[in-house]
């Protein structure tokens, strides 16, 4: 194994398939961008051609996926740096900016989300949801005057909360809403008071609390969504709220066998990127998982032969990883449309695409 690029902190499988390309030394550019790129930072580097640029951030690029990959295999919560409000994915619970109306505004946290339409309603989902069995929690507080409606909801149900039968909520007028259905329950709630979602994925209830005061269950789920997804759901108008999925300590804790959202098992989270195949629109609602099928990093290349020169570098890096595998795909111009379409259609799970 090439024991420097070990120092770098290079995996042992990464360095191995180094050393079958007789790369004893790192060059200059290397021992520089390597390091910095697997410690997080932000790279930019320019060197005269032929000074191992590919090398230099092939591999960490490679390496950085793969740990990715395997810590969601494992459970683990892996840590990528995303902005939620561009739209991007991570491992935190937040709210979904590519599954919001227009007008309503997302923080960078994705954790508060504003609306000053003072006409019509802004909804939005989390990015991610929970499914198969559990008992889920968490909590919203009112930050500024105006009208709240929280509570669950599935990818089927329209952003306008409770106003269909794919979404259950409850609003700051002390009503519980399903399929346009407003009935009293609990209490009016404003500015200050924290709501507690629950869900009980077992017993197949939704609940609310108001400022840890049970008003007991609010509605019994639909035989037919016991196997869907439920996301954390709002819709605001000329009003503001701030969400806590667990990763902060809760300001009432749920107790009794209930978990935050954010520490529900892999096996119960449901990860989503957006809803553009129609959800947030209605219809029939049928299993159906978004597939994690989208590709873990994208290397754009200026010219054909670089990206050729690139994707080569990432086959040969990757050929003694395992469990998970890595997949490549090169898009570039000349070739047969149709093939790459049907690639790109297909998905690069685990992988890169070269354009």
């Amino acid at each position: 194994m090439s024991a420097a690029f070990g120092e770098f902190g290079v995996l042992p499988e990464i360095c191995k398939a180094v050393e079958d390309l007789e790369w004893n030394l790192p060059t200059d550019i290397q021992a520089e961008a390597i390091p910095a790129i697997l410690g997080g930072g932000d790279v930019i580097m320019a060197a005269e051609t032929g000074s191992g640029k590919t090398g230099a951030f092939c591999l960490p690029v490679l390496q950085i996926v793969w740990e990715s990959i395997r810590d969601a295999q494992l459970g683990k919560k892996t840590i990528v740096q995303t902005d939620p409000a561009k739209g991007a994915t991570s491992s935190k619970w937040a709210l979904n900016a590519l599954d919001r109306d227009p007008l309503l505004a997302i923080d960078p946290a994705g954790t508060t989300c504003q609306s000053r339409d003072p006409v019509a309603w802004q909804g939005c989902r989390a990015t991610r949801g929970v499914i198969n069995n559990g008992k889920f929690y968490y909590e919203a507080v009112v930050t500024d005057e105006g009208l709240c409606r929280v509570g669950w909801s599935t990818a089927q149900a329209t952003l306008d909360l409770g106003t269909d039968q794919f979404g259950y909520g409850f609003g700051g007028t002390g009503k519980k809403s399903f399929s346009k259905q407003f009935t009293d329950y609990g209490q009016p709630y404003g500015k200050g008071d924290v709501i507690g979602c629950f869900l009980n994925l077992d017993d197949g209830e939704v609940m609310f609390r108001k400022n840890n005061q049970d008003f007991g269950v609010a509605f019994t789920m639909k035989s037919q969504f016991r196997n869907a997804p439920f996301f954390p759901a709002v819709v605001l108008k000329n009003a503001e709220m701030k969400f806590n999925f667990g990763d902060e300590p809760f300001a009432f804790p749920p107790g009794n066998g209930w978990v935050g959202c954010a520490a529900a098992h892999l096996d119960n989270t449901f990860i989503t990127q957006s809803h553009q195949d129609g959800a947030g629109k209605g219809g029939e609602y049928g299993p159906k998982k978004i597939l994690p099928n989208a590709p873990m990093a994208v290397i754009i290349e200026p010219t054909r032969e670089l990206a050729e020169q690139a994707f080569k570098e990432i086959k040969h890096f990757r050929k003694y990883l395992e469990n998970p595998s890595i997949r490549e795909l090169l898009i570039v111009g000349g070739t047969n449309a149709r093939d790459q379409l049907a690639a790109l259609h297909n998905g690069v799970r685990n992988g890169f695409e070269f354009l």
